[in-house]
């Protein structure tokens, strides 16, 4: 009884495995909305620092 439970175990995990395996060689779905959120906070980022360097800039003697 217990190898039997334990063969069952060991076919739940291969078959998991595989499935794991599958979806890891999957190329990765375009995330649309993803992008243009990283593409606003790129640009916010960017003004930050370009305002945080004019800042500086006139502190300088």
């Amino acid at each position: 009884m217990e190898g039997a439970s334990i063969e069952k175990a060991l076919g739940r995990i291969e078959a998991a495995l595989s499935r794991i395996e599958r979806a890891a060689s999957l190329p990765p779905k375009a995330d649309h909305e993803l992008a243009t959120r990283h593409e606003r906070l790129r640009e916010a980022v960017t003004l930050s620092l370009h305002q945080l360097d004019t800042l500086l800039a006139g502190q300088r003697p």
